[in-house]
């Protein structure tokens, strides 16, 4: 009995820590499936249109040859389609979506509502009722919004959040609107934005909340963890860009990995230098990508500079960063002079490997941390053992299915943040309308909103 409740709560412990590693948004990357707004480089296992199996199942992309996207047009897999059924997004379009079974009414194929596919960033879909605004700041409309363009002008006039709603307007707003916003289902920021037809800027009565630091131009990232976008994000980054942005989070190395690369040309650069001594360490450009898996390097700082030429327009990157505690890998670090070399292309976009002077003293700092986590171990055994010594049982939970239901809350995950704000991603109850993707089609803007818009395009 005692044993058993042991190994339950050693098996919990996890759990819970995940479960706060779960909130956050831009601080917490490590359970988004997407970096991009449009989720266009999802390249996961839902084959659904709703979530945990819910919706109408999506059809082989091995057959449907029929229609205009099949595995057949996509033969390197830049797409990503294959002998699959998984949710893609090969022509770029708001969302991923799939080929579903031919309805009576003629839909051939649906979007997927994708709990992990929204970008680190992003808030979630939020009613605005107006009476109050959901975001109390300054507002405009736009013929030509973007997300990037409403998150420009929030950043300008000092607010920490920017929301986009009905396809052309902007509002900003702070960290206590968001508190007491009221969310919406995902599938209400269904309107296109008027100024790129491949983003979502929120519904009708319904904003589409970011962070401004998204795309921002620069930045002093102290977070465990996080995301760094180019500048302008999810827009292409402009010409003649000089943007730089310090990473320091406590530890004693960083580790990056890059989610998304795409620069022009040569002449548009990153680097990454340590910041006490100013060394060089890594430089990318459009010729020399990062490599694909993660980046160690033993700095505790380091100053990234982008900059691009006069005619650099690309989606340019998004990466994630964490701090490392323990180094036990032989990991780039600055030489502290100035003749450090420069590495060549095929320096850049080597991965470092363990040199044979340092194997001794990695597989020592191995056995150190073994022994640490067996110790630390051993001492929560002893502990829970005078504890069960002091009590005649330890309850724990049934076997029993919990009730599952809506989260409700104003915790903050950007990766689940349409059904589960509190970050469970639990299955939706039998009968929750909120399962199913957006229709094929959008809704009409209410006659409020219809009258807004024939006001700001007569004004033009």
């Amino acid at each position: 009995m005692g044993t058993r409740a042991l190994l339950g709560l050693v098996l919990f412990l996890p759990l819970l820590w995940l479960r706060r590693a779960w909130a956050g948004s831009l601080n917490s990357p490590g359970l988004s499936e997407c970096f991009q707004v449009n989720g266009a480089d999802y390249r996961g296992h839902q084959n659904h249109t709703g979530p945990h199996g819910t919706g109408r199942p999506c059809l082989f992309w091995n057959q449907t040859q029929q229609h205009s996207y099949s595995s057949s047009s996509d033969p390197q897999g830049r797409w990503g389609l294959g002998a699959h059924n998984f949710c893609r997004n090969p022509d770029g379009d708001v969302q991923p979506w799939c080929y579903v079974a031919e309805t009576e009414e003629g839909i051939y194929w649906r979007y997927c509502d994708i709990p992990t596919c929204h970008m680190p960033g992003y808030l979630g879909c939020f009613v605005d009722s107006g009476t109050p605004p959901a975001l109390s700041g300054p507002s405009g409309t736009s013929t030509k919004l973007t997300v990037q363009v409403c998150l420009r002008f929030c950043r300008m006039k000092g607010y920490q959040l920017a929301g986009v709603e009905a396809g052309y307007a902007c509002f900003c707003g702070s960290e206590s609107d968001l508190a007491r916003g009221r969310r919406a289902p995902a599938t209400d920021c269904d309107q296109i934005c008027f100024g790129h037809p491949g983003q979502l800027c929120g519904g009708d009565g319904r904003l589409g909340i970011y962070e401004v630091s998204v795309g921002s131009c620069q930045g002093n990232w102290t977070a465990p963890q996080g995301v760094i976008y180019s500048p302008d994000f999810p827009d292409e980054y402009g010409p003649d860009r000089n943007c730089s942005w310090v990473v320091g989070p406590s530890g004693a190395a960083l580790e990056l990995t890059f989610r998304l690369f795409e620069l022009a040309d040569p002449r548009d650069r990153l680097e990454l230098r340590d910041v006490p001594s100013g060394s060089l360490l890594r430089a990318f450009d459009g010729t020399r990508p990062p490599p694909a898996g993660p980046l160690r390097l033993r700095v505790a700082a380091l100053l990234l500079t982008f900059r691009s030429d006069a005619r650099g327009h690309s989606q340019g990157f998004a990466l994630t960063y964490r701090g490392l505690q323990d180094v036990v890998e032989d990991l780039v670090q600055p030489k502290g002079s100035a003749q450090t070399p420069v590495e060549t292309p095929g320096e850049a976009n080597s991965s470092c490997s363990p040199r044979p002077v340092t194997l001794q003293a990695a597989m020592g700092a191995r056995v150190f941390s073994s022994v640490t986590v067996v110790s630390v171990l051993l001492f929560l055994l002893l502990s829970l053992l005078r504890l069960l010594r002091r009590r005649n049982c330890l309850l724990a939970p049934g076997k029993g299915p919990p009730a599952l239901g809506p989260s409700r809350g104003t915790g903050r995950s950007w990766a689940v943040w349409y059904h589960r704000p509190r970050g469970m991603a639990l299955p939706c109850p039998t009968g929750d309308s909120q399962a199913e993707g957006p229709a094929a089609g959008y809704r009409p803007l209410s006659a409020s909103s219809q009258s807004s818009l024939r006001s700001l395009i007569s004004a033009l």
